[in-house]
């Protein structure tokens, strides 16, 4: 095991610390998530920059339905996806606007996790 230590704003350490988010299970979670989330990426851009080495012609909407039926009717069913609020910009500049922030930021991830899950939403 490897012993990190970070630096926070304090207010964002409290709330973090108060939403569970700093035990060393949540802290390698989220990093493994992170980790592989990048990866990907980085998969998906060196595959883009092969396939533009190779001059290959990007193909429209029409053809990848084409060739994905099951994706195109997905992407045609009649329910919506649940609504994410946007970011409200720049924090207000006062006390416990750090935490207020990542309060709501888990209270949205936990009601769009729930969402697709088919679970009740968790009232924390």
């Amino acid at each position: 095991m490897t012993k990190i230590q970070i630096e926070l704003p304090e207010a964002t350490a409290k709330a973090a610390r108060e939403a569970g988010l700093l035990t060393p299970q949540v802290l390698d979670r989220l990093l493994t998530d992170a980790i592989r989330r990048q990866q990907a990426g980085d998969r998906l851009l060196s595959i883009a920059d092969r396939v533009a080495e190779a001059g290959i012609e990007p193909m429209s909407v029409e053809e990848i339905a084409d060739q994905q039926p099951g994706v195109a009717r997905r992407t045609r069913r009649s329910d919506p996806p649940p609504e994410v609020p946007s970011d409200p910009g720049p924090l207000p500049d006062r006390p416990g606007a750090d935490a207020e922030r990542v309060a709501a930021i888990g209270r949205d991830r936990r009601s769009a996790a729930a969402s697709r899950s088919g679970q009740p939403r968790s009232r924390r």
